[in-house]
């Protein structure tokens, strides 16, 4: 029997309709919901996407620039930033897994002995607390003392594959201590830095923009496979200064001040050998600084550190206040920042301004008979008179009656005139920070008095610095040019590629080559014949200026000594600026302690610049010590000259 077949069920044209209305429907639907996605994305996409990443794991972190270093002539570096680490301890990381926990703990154990084990426990089980998810378990670490750990965490196989791979949550912040090599050598003049690389005192403040860099930036994102992706802006580091600081100059300066205090300490009283001891080293043709220092001094890398002033008893007894004013004091370059009367060191101006202005000359002659008479007496340094003096003979003898007369003939206007044509009253514009103004600290053409004039004419009654008095002092014997003095020469960048160089800059022209001459020749005798015979290196052609200032209030009799010198004569290319303020001793007005430290200081520094013996040598100050004699101090002193000052 034949099956009976099934009705075939065909589209009718209702059906159909239906069909495609049920199509275009979904079609509309979707195209809608495209178009609404494309909306979002146009009108809202990076607030959607910024909800996306948050849902990841950020992580940005700062890249430190290393501050300049800072140089000496030869390249020393006297100043530089090494990398420090900070060993930092992710616990999110670290407790991700609990087959991490212990390898972690055990692998910082290991490294860090320092680290406690039950702290580190500690630390996992407060994993749930976003405020303790990042503890910092050691500061400033070199990296010799994270290498080991650095090296474990890192190690693969042959085949490539982590070793320790459980080790995780682990990570060191890289960041830069500012160190100097050398410890207090030239403190005064390089400073030093205090947190966040701010610079606090010397070249480290006044160049402190050039020494700073701009930190980089690490950032990207962890995705779900732990993959991250990340972009670096590098940082850039700061740039070098390259200083006119010789580095075996200047540790023979703080050497042999060093050596003159030690010998004086408690010499006379109890205490230190001098008040203060600052001596300057500089070249006078182009204004270049070769050292500079103060002493007492303090460590650049522990500058709040007194214990080489006091006992730690004594130091407990001082108030936070007194310590503050105690490393103010010794964190200032004297060499820039104290005033003080220079004494007779001042006379070599008051001559170059009569010569220059014609009203004295070489065949003048004055009558010292012990003082000149105004309101009160004012004494010679020989209250018995030196007789007869020339202009040359005068300077010999450091005759304060002599310039007391010099000054009439010069007159208020012409010595005042000169004295701002050498630079005092002014800032010389050294580039170290704290220059003191010393306008108010000089008379002018309204208040000077005739005794005023008489007394500046030899050094006292008028306050200066010793950069001032270098500085000017420079143009005396290098044919009148003042140069602004300055330590920085060349800055260049993290490559020695340099960015810009620091010439010597010209600012005036104070006297003529002729006058200059003439003033060489009047110190070669103060040196070879006068009062600064104790300075004289032998064999080396020398010219200086003795000076000895009684300090204000005059009736304690203290004094404030100095020498300038400079050599060769003929071409002078050093000149050294030396004082001591209060030297520990019965009898203080005496310039030869001045001296010694000058002469002890050249015998060597000569040499080593090249400078080579113009003159034959006679033994003269030979086997001299920094005291003056051969053998222990005592209070005969063989350079010492009936009346020097």
């Amino acid at each position: 029997m034949a099956r009976r077949r099934r009705p075939v069920q065909k589209f009718n044209r209702k059906m159909r309709t239906k069909l495609l209305v049920l199509f275009i429907f979904i079609m509309a639907g979707l195209c809608v919901m495209i178009g609404r996605l494309m909306y979002i994305e146009y009108t809202s996409g990076d607030k959607y996407e910024k909800k996306v990443l948050s849902m990841q794991s950020y992580d940005s972190k700062t890249i430190p620039y290393q501050r300049g270093d800072i140089v000496d002539i030869s390249g020393t570096v006297l100043a530089t930033s090494v990398a420090v680490y900070n060993v930092i301890l992710d616990c999110s990381q670290m407790t991700y897994k609990e087959e991490y926990v212990k390898p972690t703990i055990d692998a910082l154990e290991e490294c860090f002995p320092e680290l406690k084990r039950e702290d580190l426990e500690s630390y996992a089980k407060e994993k749930k607390d976003p405020k303790k998810r990042y503890y910092v378990l050691a500061k400033k670490l070199p990296y010799e003392e994270i290498q080991k750990f650095v090296e474990m965490q890192d190690a693969v196989d042959d085949k490539k594959k982590k070793i320790n791979p459980n080790i995780k949550g682990v990570w060191f912040e890289k960041e830069y201590q500012r160190t100097y090599p050398y410890n207090s050598l030239a403190a005064s003049v390089i400073g030093f830095t205090s947190s966040g690389n701010v610079g606090t005192t010397g070249l480290e403040n006044y160049y402190d923009d050039v020494l700073n860099g701009v930190n980089g930036r690490e950032y990207g994102y962890l995705n779900s496979d732990s993959n991250f992706e990340k972009t670096v802006i590098p940082a850039q580091d700061g740039s070098t200064l390259v200083t006119s600081i010789d580095s075996n100059i200047q540790s023979i300066v703080e050497n042999k001040i060093k050596k003159f205090n030690e010998a004086y300490t408690d010499n006379y009283k109890v205490g230190d050998g001098s008040k203060t001891t600052a001596v300057i080293v500089m070249n006078p043709q182009n204004g270049e600084i070769l050292a500079m220092a103060d002493y007492p001094t303090f460590n650049l890398n522990k500058p709040r550190d007194l214990s080489d002033l006091y006992t730690e008893e004594e130091i407990s007894k001082i108030s936070d206040d007194d310590q503050l004013d105690v490393l103010n004091g010794l964190w200032q370059n004297y060499c820039v920042t104290a005033t003080y009367e220079p004494g007779s060191v001042q006379k070599p101006f008051t001559v170059a301004a009569g010569l220059e202005t014609g009203t004295i000359n070489d065949n003048m002659t004055f009558l010292c008979d012990g003082g000149e008479q105004f309101d009160r007496w004012v004494s010679c340094v020989n209250r018995n008179g030196h007789g007869i003096e020339t202009v040359r003979k005068a300077l010999m003898d450091s005759c304060n009656d002599a310039l007391m007369q010099m000054s009439y003939k010069i007159g208020k206007k012409n010595f005042l005139e000169y004295q701002s044509i050498f630079g005092f009253g002014q800032k010389t514009g050294i580039d170290l920070p704290g220059e003191t103004n010393t306008s108010s600290l000089i008379f002018n053409l309204d208040n000077i008095k005739p005794i005023d004039l008489a007394t500046n004419a030899f050094g006292q009654n008028y306050n200066c610095t010793m950069i001032q008095m270098a500085s000017g002092f420079s143009s005396l014997i290098n044919g009148g040019t003042y140069y602004q003095p300055h330590v920085v020469t060349k800055i260049t960048d993290s490559s020695e590629n340099t960015i810009s160089t620091i010439e010597p800059k010209v600012v005036k022209q104070t006297i003529s080559q002729s006058t200059s001459d003439q003033i060489k020749d009047y110190l070669y005798d103060v040196v070879s014949k006068g009062t600064a015979g104790t300075a004289k290196v032998d064999g080396y052609s020398m010219g200086g200026k003795t000076g000895t200032a009684q300090k204000l209030p005059r009736k304690d009799r203290k004094y404030l000594v100095s020498f300038m010198g400079f050599a060769p004569v003929e071409n002078p290319q050093l000149l050294i600026y030396c004082i001591v303020d209060e030297p520990n001793v019965a009898d203080q007005a005496h310039s030869y302690f001045a001296q010694d430290i000058c002469r002890e200081i050249l015998e060597e520094v000569l040499p080593y610049m090249n400078i080579y013996s113009d003159e034959k040598k006679t033994g003269k100050n030979k086997g001299l010590g920094i005291t003056g004699v051969k053998t222990q101090y005592t209070n005969h002193h063989p350079g010492k000259k009936e009346n020097d000052n």
